[in-house]
């Protein structure tokens, strides 16, 4: 409807509006103040999903004024099934939201931005908000999953780490697995969501480009599926947990330090445990084994895996496991920029030992479009599993190394298993396994077109 100059001229325009942008519809009513129901209807309200600049997603209301009851609910009735044929699309969520995440600020972003999107989605939520470390994996564990199209979390890189690690578990459980040990996993049964509401949010970043709260609603009630590869971390002896990627060394180090100042606010904490970290800068000696991916040929034989595997030894200083990109505001490129989310195999990042002053240089290539692996102390595997058994110093040399690698008087090694501290004495081995969760999100070769124009820019 026009407003302003009634003697203005309107010239007849036409807009193509597809379907597959439009997430809800509405029928739209005058109202009286104070007055919920009934009201004089004016037509209808569609709501669409537009892309804008750089990765983002907003919603937008487009009016259609018709006086009509009759057309008003034929047309409302009619839109309303094609929307419910979208086979993605969820119907039902369980969400979990950590009101610790980064400044506390997880539960404002569900309530005031997420959840009146899903809402006006038409989307039925039983919402969690966790009040420990390790709620969620509890909560998922006597979840009926069947029960929702999928799963939910607002928080940061440690909270999605728990209930992704959750979700995998309990469809093992249900599959009737020995989660001490799972060769081959089964995969999740519904789609898994992540709200960014933390610090850094790898995963967030690397499924959708940005930090940006809408853009990750808009994806999950828009029923964007990408399939994901995800680790499995284990000793000899038993499953430690489900993830996207790892770290050991100084990654680990510099978690583990800023664990131990949980008391200093977040951005504090995370400065002040790197400079303490690069400060203490000693490598680790460790011995890694490593199986190179095997792509499969026609007229090949088996062989023996003992013969496939690779060994290094030596004294590294950050050892990197990743099976997805790694993209997040400090490294634009990703911390492991030649793997893709879903191609079945890992980056194997090793950094050996050299100087300080190097070591830095390499770090500082992350933030930059330049290789960050183009240094002679730098070596990068395609890989389908690690093992990582850490050598403990003898003698005097053990005080020194406790202290300064951070490792427990009980010798574990800490490690950072996306952005979540675990330490463990024992070799750890890694697998990968090929498309195991379903995130909502994008597909990143589109991502990384666009990435790259970012980049150059």
């Amino acid at each position: 409807s026009p407003t302003g100059d009634s003697h203005m001229v309107l010239q007849a325009q036409e807009e193509i509006i597809e379907m597959k942008d439009i997430f809800s519809v509405k029928l739209k009513r005058r109202r009286f103040v104070g007055q919920k129901k009934g009201g004089t209807l004016l037509g209808i309200t569609i709501f669409k999903c537009l892309n804008k600049e750089e990765n983002k997603l907003t919603d937008c209301a487009i009016h259609l004024n018709n006086l009509s009851e009759d057309h008003c609910h034929a047309w409302f009735r009619h839109l309303k099934e094609i929307l419910n044929g979208f086979q993605n699309r969820p119907k039902s969520l369980k969400v979990f939201v950590n009101p610790s995440s980064h400044k506390r600020e997880a539960t404002h972003v569900y309530y005031e931005q997420v959840a009146p999107l899903f809402k006006l989605a038409d989307i039925k939520t039983d919402v969690t908000v966790t009040e420990y470390e390790g709620h969620a994996l509890s909560v998922l564990k006597e979840c009926e999953l069947q029960a929702f199209d999928g799963v939910v979390c607002v928080g940061g890189d440690g909270s999605v780490s728990e209930v992704a690690h959750g979700l995998l578990l309990k469809a093992q459980i249900d599959a009737g697995k020995d989660t001490d040990y799972i060769p081959t996993p089964v995969r999740a049964p519904v789609p898994f969501g992540v709200i960014p509401a933390g610090t850094t949010n790898i995963l967030a970043h690397t499924l959708y480009g940005i930090k940006h709260t809408v853009t990750a609603t808009l994806h999950i009630v828009m029923g964007h599926i990408q399939p994901v590869d995800v680790c499995t971390f284990s000793t000899p002896s038993k499953l430690l947990r489900f993830g996207f990627s790892a770290m050991f060394g100084f990654g680990a180090r510099t978690l583990a330090l800023a664990e131990k100042h949980r008391w200093m606010p977040s951005s504090q904490r995370k400065d002040f445990a790197f400079i303490k970290a690069l400060a203490d800068l000693k490598p680790e000696e460790c011995e890694l084994s490593f199986l190179p991916l095997q792509i499969p040929q026609e007229d090949s034989h088996e062989n023996d895996d003992k013969d496939q595997w690779h060994k290094i030894q030596g004294h590294f200083l950050n050892v990197s496991i990743m099976a997805i990109p790694c993209l997040c505001s400090m490294a634009p490129r990703g911390l492991a920029p030649n793997t893709r989310l879903n191609n079945g195999s890992m980056a194997l990042i090793v950094v050996q030992n050299t100087s300080r002053t190097e070591f830095i240089k390499h770090l500082k290539r992350y933030a930059s479009v330049k290789n960050q692996f183009n240094f002679p102390f730098v070596e990068t595997y395609t890989v389908q599993e690690v093992k990582v058994q850490p050598r403990l110093k003898s003698g005097l040399d053990a005080k020194e190394n406790t202290y300064l690698n951070a490792a427990s008087a009980e010798g574990n090694y800490p490690w950072n298993i996306d952005g979540d501290l675990m330490e463990e004495a024992s070799e750890v081995h890694v697998r990968v396994h090929p498309q195991l969760i379903h995130l909502y999100g994008v597909n990143t070769d589109d991502l990384e077109s666009s990435q790259a124009t970012c980049n150059c820019i």
